[in-house]
């Protein structure tokens, strides 16, 4: 396969801003301008997109992450974004990476190109498991089915693009959307009936920055998200979650403008949270809510928690984002638990993602 470099492109890798209104963050607003245009293409709508604000704290330097950035320049004008992120824990192997174009740059070899540099420097950082998500939106003709049993996407552009290059679809995941601006009833009448199964737990909430009190209950249950959540056969590395960490995460919301609310289940007889929710919408709170994390800890389930604070958390979540007129969620096709739950109260799917993976000849 030819990968070389097709004519006119220029793939610049970005110096991280300390301002998105410094002279030197121009690179960086178009990155994300040309991130939202992908993004609404794929969609038909903006519930994904970003400003350079909210986005720019997520690129800021971590202990935990070390993240790249490219802009795809094609006869001057910039049409995608590439993206690495390398897990800093100890032993890591593997790499997250992302391809975005727009689709008047398809069909030139810039993907193509734009990988080949991807693999170079993942091997270069000792990472030989490559992993990338790219959205499948639905559409008719072949279909690839995932190994997990569960689930499916088309065999699209995107899909024909990781299979030329040697990746496998390794899980399917589910984008779904409930309208927050009709009657609530059921999540009210779902809430009661997890209570009732939950007598052994309390629901305790709060807003970014994390109480004290509860930072380092929190890091255990954000670290288990990388291991207890479904991955099918992909390579999750188990991240380390402390006070610190916690720290740097609520700072990069908060940085940016975001709001998060954190909804979690205590155990009465411990005081122990075992199970979370976390709800987030940018600084325009009449935009769309994103759903981020959610887990019941292992220990804990059979309970109805998941249940308790995705109902508590929405509930409360009038209060916070009143004009927000949807919350989407994304889920593994073959987690049914928490897509049951979903059902229940009413979400519905909108869109599809498939998570892809290649392992490399290890350097010698």
């Amino acid at each position: 396969m030819n990968t070389a470099p097709p004519a006119g492109l220029v793939l610049r890798e970005l110096l991280i801003p300390d301002d998105t209104t410094a002279p030197e963050a121009r690179d960086f607003r178009a990155m994300v301008d040309v991130r939202n245009r992908v993004y609404r293409e794929i969609n038909g709508h903006d519930d994904e997109s970003m400003t350079s604000e909210e986005l720019l704290p997520h690129y800021a330097p971590s202990a935990f992450e070390l993240r790249r950035v490219w802009t795809a320049a094609w006869n001057g004008s910039i049409v995608g974004r590439v993206g690495l992120d390398l897990p800093l824990e100890e032993g890591s192997n593997s790499a997250m990476w992302l391809i975005e174009l727009l689709r008047e740059a398809w069909g030139q070899g810039i993907g193509s190109a734009s990988l080949t540099m991807i693999e170079r420097e993942a091997a270069t950082h000792g990472r030989h498991i490559l992993q990338s998500w790219a959205a499948h939106p639905a559409a008719t003709g072949e279909q690839l089915d995932a190994p997990t049993g569960f689930g499916r996407v088309p065999l699209d552009h995107a899909a024909r693009f990781y299979l030329a290059h040697g990746y496998r679809l390794e899980q399917v995941e589910r984008n779904s959307a409930l309208a927050l601006d009709g009657d609530l009833t059921r999540i009210r009448q779902l809430l009661a009936e997890a209570e009732r199964a939950a007598e052994g737990y309390r629901v305790v909430q709060w807003t970014l920055p994390t109480p004290p009190a509860f930072a380092e209950q929190y890091a255990w249950m954000k670290s288990r998200m990388s291991t207890d959540a479904p991955s099918a056969d992909l390579e999750m590395d188990e991240e380390r979650w402390d006070a610190a960490r916690i720290a740097e995460h609520d700072g990069r919301y908060l940085r940016g403008g975001q709001h998060m609310l954190v909804t979690a289940a205590q155990h009465r007889a411990t005081g122990k949270l075992c199970a979370f929710n976390e709800l987030v919408i940018g600084r325009n709170r009449a935009e769309a809510t994103h759903q981020e994390d959610t887990l019941v800890l292992r220990e804990h389930r059979g309970h109805r928690l998941g249940l308790l604070v995705k109902c508590a958390g929405l509930l409360a979540w009038r209060e916070h984002a009143p004009m927000s007129p949807r919350v989407l969620t994304y889920n593994a096709e073959e987690n049914r638990p928490m897509l049951d739950i979903n059902e229940a109260m009413g979400f519905v799917p909108i869109a599809y993602g498939g998570a892809w993976k290649k392992v490399l000849p290890r350097s010698a």
